[in-house]
């Protein structure tokens, strides 16, 4: 099916509904409503339906949704059903949290290895991540088909590390740098901004 007609906004929701069908799967629901399901989610049932049927529609009209049927097919379109490989370059203050504390595999990643320019920190492991000097990167990356690259590198290095790895033949960036990035069109960037996330909640709030 082709999918470059499909909006970004639709896209991003893809996660969320993965979320919310996960959670109800845990709870033992076996199916929903779009109307039930949309009040879960602060959208209209209208919305949902129109979204789903960018990917050809999963319910069934007076029946709704099997939630772990629709949470599967929601994996597979986002791809978290296939792992991919990934690695993250700095292991700093942002990068040691990650490691320790985000569920890639429940994203659809195996975090294989962590890399960072101190020498003094190869050898470590951390969450059973092994760290390996940057010296080590593309024989690593060429042995073990990497796909992603977490960046929580200092902004000074952003553009050159992502130039290299684009050499190396990778296809996204999850990019913590707060650096715009020029890449080519063939590797997909996604852009983590703190500040932006935090301002965009002070305007908010400023509305009140």
């Amino acid at each position: 099916m082709r999918r470059d007609n499909i909006s970004m906004a639709v896209i991003r929701r893809m996660p969320k509904y993965y979320r919310y069908l996960d959670e109800l799967h845990q709870n033992g629901v076996d199916k929903i409503s779009s109307r039930a399901l949309a009040e879960q989610m602060g959208l209209t049932a209208s919305q949902i339906r129109q979204d789903f049927n960018c990917f050809g529609g999963f319910g069934q009209q007076g029946y709704g949704y099997h939630v772990e049927t629709l949470r599967n097919e929601i994996a597979s379109i986002i791809g978290i059903d296939r792992k991919h490989n990934a690695i993250i370059l700095g292991v700093g203050n942002i990068g040691r949290a990650l490691i320790r504390n985000f569920q890639f595999s429940q994203c659809g990643f195996s975090l294989l290895a962590a890399f960072d320019a101190d020498a003094a920190m190869a050898g470590d492991v951390i969450n059973k991540v092994p760290v390996l000097h940057i010296d080590e990167l593309e024989r690593f990356c060429k042995e073990n088909r990497v796909e992603i690259a977490i960046l929580t590198i200092p902004s000074k290095y952003a553009q050159t590390m992502a130039a290299k790895l684009t050499e190396l033949g990778i296809k996204g960036l999850w990019n913590f740098t707060n650096v715009e990035l020029k890449v080519c069109e063939d590797v997909i960037v996604e852009d983590v901004h703190f500040s932006d996330s935090m301002m965009t909640l002070c305007y908010r709030i400023s509305e009140e």
